[in-house]
Order: structure tokens, then C-alpha cells, then sequence
């Protein structure tokens, strides 16, 4: 009988040994300490947007009360893929290269950076971000540090949603085209960014990431087709810091997209 009741013990410990091993700690909160920052403009009729896109449109199929007297809104929207707060895909400019829904969490997530130009873009509409305004923040801060996302500020967002200063012309169709005007990401930058640093996406607070003047649009080009992905029309850049930010971007997920609607948010630890 003893030896009976010992080895039912013994299967006691055995299964609480089990039941142990299998606990898991409750997860803490990792954000738990800061604040979140939204960087994305909200959609409607009256946003800035490339003058030979579709605008964005939101159509009421229903608003009120229904014949049995609950509360019920439902409404249709449309929009060209590149308008409001959004991101590129590769395959936008990179034949054979990654669509929306083919993109991971990891290249949407992660530790990003902000590079202030605003003073220089203020007084230049065409201003290009360049090789040396990097190099700048490098002296301040150290190297870029590998898969970083970087975020390039020029203050524009200030200007949002008047197209006439955003975009530095109201015009739409091609006349509106010839009249862009706004700061972007230069071609030789673009191609330091590949060649010298490891780097997994850019952002603006304009409406492209060439600025309004580009007819070739080399600096998409030359990101895109190397897989560095691009968040354009950015908001409150202002609030992050230089560095120790963590972004989470995330678009629609459109089977097949060359860019669409994004969330993006920063986390600024305390």
C-alpha cells in the first residue's frame, strides 16, 4: 500500500513538474513606458493629391436610424493607391519586385530615425535632401544604424491639406503636373543610401519621395528596385525625436498593390 501511495505521488510531482514548465509569465507591456505618435494624415474629399490621380471619395450608402429604429452607418470609399498618408511598394518602380501583400512585418516595423531639413526646405520649394544632410546627423548621433528606417522632415505637413502650398500648385491633369513644387530624397542620396548603408525604408512629409520637379523619378527608381520601401505624406514629424523612435507602418493589404492607405505610428520611449 505504501509503495502504491508513493508512486502516486511521485506521478502528483510529476504532473505539477509538467504544468510548471508549460507556464508562461504574462508578457509585459513593451510600450508601457512613452507615448505614441500618429504620422498619418486622415482621409477625405479635400486632401492634396497628384494632380492625375482619383481623388479620394466616400460615399454614403447609409446614415441613421432604420425602420426598426437601431442606429446603423455604412459608406463606400475609392481612391488611386498613392493618395493621402500611404506607402510604395517595389513593384511600383521595380519590375518583378515585391507587391503589398508580399511585404513582412519586418520591413514595416522598426527602430527609425528623423532627419530635420526643414530649415533649408523652407526656403527652398525643390530643395533636395542630400548625401551631406545624412552626414550631418551622423556627426551628432554616430553611424546609421543597420536596418533603420529614415524619416526625412521638411516641415510641409504644416501646409496640409492646402494643395496650393503643399503641393505648390492647386492645378490637376498634367498642366498641374508642371507646377509641383516641394522638397524630395536626391537621386545621389538615394544611391549612397544603397550603396553605403543598410537601410529598409525612408519616409516624407511631402507627397513623393522625388521632389516635385523630377521627370525621371530616379530616386524611386533606385530605392524601390533595391527593396527600400517608401512611406509618403507623413505627419507630426515634428513630435518624434532624432533618434529612438520605433515606427510601425502598416498599409492595406491589396493583393497585387503598387502602394495604399497606411497607419503609421511612432513609439517615443520616455
Amino acid at each position: 500500500m505504501f509503495m502504491k501511495i508513493s508512486a502516486f505521488s511521485m506521478s502528483l510531482v510529476a504532473l505539477s513538474l509538467v504544468v510548471s514548465c508549460r507556464y508562461t509569465a504574462p508578457v509585459k507591456d513593451p510600450f508601457a513606458n512613452g507615448h505614441w505618435v500618429d504620422l498619418s494624415h486622415a482621409y477625405d474629399e479635400n486632401i492634396p493629391y497628384w494632380p492625375t490621380d482619383e481623388p479620394f471619395k466616400l460615399d454614403t450608402v447609409f446614415q441613421g436610424h432604420t425602420e426598426d429604429g437601431h442606429y446603423y452607418t455604412a459608406f463606400n470609399f475609392s481612391t488611386a493607391e498613392h493618395v493621402g498618408t500611404h506607402m510604395d511598394a517595389p513593384i511600383h518602380f521595380s519590375e518583378g519586385g515585391k507587391a503589398l501583400h508580399e511585404l513582412g512585418f519586418e520591413q514595416l516595423i522598426g527602430k527609425a530615425v528623423v532627419i530635420d531639413v526643414s530649415a533649408k526646405a523652407s526656403d527652398n520649394a525643390d530643395y533636395l535632401i542630400g548625401i551631406e544632410d545624412v552626414t550631418a546627423w551622423e556627426e551628432k548621433h554616430g553611424r546609421l544604424p543597420d536596418d533603420v528606417i529614415i524619416l526625412f522632415r521638411t516641415g510641409y505637413s504644416r501646409h496640409w491639406p492646402d494643395a496650393e502650398k503643399y503641393l505648390g500648385t492647386a492645378r490637376k491633369g498634367d498642366e498641374g503636373v508642371a507646377e509641383l513644387h516641394f522638397p524630395g530624397i536626391d537621386p545621389e542620396l538615394a544611391q549612397w543610401l544603397v550603396d553605403k548603408r543598410k537601410v529598409k525604408a525612408v519616409g516624407v512629409d511631402t507627397l513623393s519621395i522625388d521632389y516635385g520637379q523630377s521627370k525621371d523619378f530616379m530616386t524611386h527608381r533606385i530605392l524601390l528596385n533595391h527593396s527600400i520601401v517608401a512611406f509618403e505624406n507623413l505627419s507630426n514629424l515634428q513630435e518624434l525625436p532624432e533618434m529612438g523612435a520605433y515606427l510601425v507602418a502598416l498599409p492595406m493589404k491589396i493583393k497585387g498593390g503598387s502602394g495604399g492607405p497606411l497607419r503609421a505610428a511612432a513609439f517615443v520611449p520616455n
